[in-house]
């Protein structure tokens, strides 16, 4: 509908979020013949699960911050091109890394890996931006969410999608495949997208006035067109709410990547299951999260309507959905049949996304003029996990076996869940004192 182009804009954004999530975790799918091909052992190839985190993790940091300086729809474009071509380069990582690097293909795939997490970091932070130009203040959850349904349908249709092209092409051409299917992507992306609605043809004058309107703010909030151009970058280190609030987000993405990059190796190792099974038992675990992250937008824009505060509305969400993730996690050792365990999986990781468009809303409601260069840093100090989690799990499995790394995945939620209380989303009050006239002397 014309009254409603902005929500054209982030289902596009959803759809390419579900392109990425295809992209790296279909690695996962192909990790038999890769390994096999190569002669990886667990910890190595937990390196190579964690390679993309580095790049992912600056990538981050550089996407927000151009995304504010040179505008969502450049970074957009220069981001999809480069993260295309290096899933298309994966295919090649490890001949590479034997023809460059002294024989070693782990270092091939490293290279690889490491320049693709960064292509598609600044993926999220660049979102937060285009949402903080397009969406209503109304509807800023749900405009997150949104954008955000693209990571567990993506991991969801990853399965089906890399087992089903497993079964017709070799591994390598599947990363072909997907690398054009990224560019196709971009393409149709750069005839539909402006910065800003004012700039686009389709957007009505009814529209934008929604966009744009302050009837519906809250005393704390503020619109994008509000900037302070005294804030700096920072100052996201002087601010608590978006320093706990990124540690939040953290526990998602630990979460979050644990099941992307491990589930199929895990399901291989401990029930037998053989490639042709993982098509649909590696959809299980994200089932619930396709609902619950579009829920907990609603959620949290109906809970902001109804109280008026922000805080119940980001923060409560998240502290109750974290903890429900945590407990699942954690009573998955005790179960010993594969009904029991992917019960959980699905249970913890869709608690696990029902706060997803919090961690983004809080940054635009607190500093919504800097919600790139603020999604930037966050994403920054959350993707520590995309490395922390496959890694770190490699070390775990060898030494305690696959239950301590639900155990693990339990903690980091916990975490999560404590950060969140700590964070009071909206704009900081300044203090003010006390004339010294007033000021009792003693």
């Amino acid at each position: 509908m014309r009254n409603n182009y902005r929500y054209k804009i982030m289902l596009m954004m959803a759809l390419m979020v579900i392109i990425n999530y295809i992209d790296r975790g279909a690695i996962s799918y192909g990790q038999k013949e890769i390994i096999g091909e190569f002669g990886f052992d667990t910890i190595a190839w937990g390196a190579v699960l964690g390679y993309f985190g580095y790049g992912y993790l600056f990538g981050s940091l550089f996407g927000g911050i151009l995304s504010d300086k040179k505008g969502p729809k450049f970074v957009w474009i220069l981001i999809g091109i480069s993260w295309s071509i290096f899933v298309i380069a994966t295919a090649f990582a490890g001949d590479m890394g034997k023809a460059l690097f002294g024989g070693s293909a782990l270092a091939g795939f490293a290279v690889v890996r490491i320049l693709f997490g960064f292509s598609e970091g600044p993926t999220f932070s660049t979102i937060n931006k285009t949402n903080a130009n397009w969406a209503t203040p109304k509807e800023r959850g749900f405009a997150a969410s949104v954008g955000l349904l693209g990571t567990p349908l993506g991991a969801l249709l990853t399965a089906p999608v890399a087992v089903g092209l497993l079964s017709i092409v070799s591994w390598k051409v599947v990363f072909v495949i997907l690398g054009c299917l990224g560019l196709i992507w971009i393409v149709i992306w750069s005839k539909m997208f402006t910065d800003l609605p004012e700039k686009h043809p389709k957007v009505s004058k009814d529209e934008l006035e929604r966009i744009r309107s302050v009837k519906d703010l809250l005393p704390d909030e503020k619109i994008i067109g509000q900037k302070d151009d005294l804030v700096r970058w920072f100052h996201f280190f002087k601010n608590p709410t978006l320093i706990f609030n990124a540690i939040g987000y953290f526990a998602f993405q630990y979460v979050n990547f644990l099941l992307l990059t491990w589930t199929p190796k895990y399901l291989q190792d401990q029930f037998g299951f053989q490639l042709s099974s993982l098509w649909y038992l590696g959809m299980i675990p994200w089932v619930g999260a396709v609902f619950t992250v579009l829920l907990g937008g609603k959620i949290s824009d109906f809970l902001r309507a109804k109280t008026g505060s922000l805080r119940i509305a980001r923060s409560g969400l998240a502290v109750v959905s974290l903890l429900c993730t945590a407990i699942s996690f954690i009573i998955i050792p005790i179960q010993h049949s594969i009904v029991g365990v992917m019960v959980l999986m699905c249970i913890g990781n869709a608690f696990n996304f029902l706060p997803n468009s919090v961690y983004w809303s809080v940054i635009i409601d607190t500093e919504p003029s800097r919600a790139g260069t603020f999604g930037g840093i966050t994403h920054f100090i959350t993707n520590i996990a995309t490395i922390l989690a496959p890694t770190l799990t490699g070390f775990l499995v060898v030494t305690y076996g696959y239950s301590s790394m639900f155990i693990a995945a339990g903690i980091a939620a916990g975490i999560g869940m404590i950060a969140m209380t700590f964070v009071r989303p909206g704009i900081r009050k300044a203090k003010t004192k006390t004339p010294p006239s007033e000021r009792l002397s003693i």
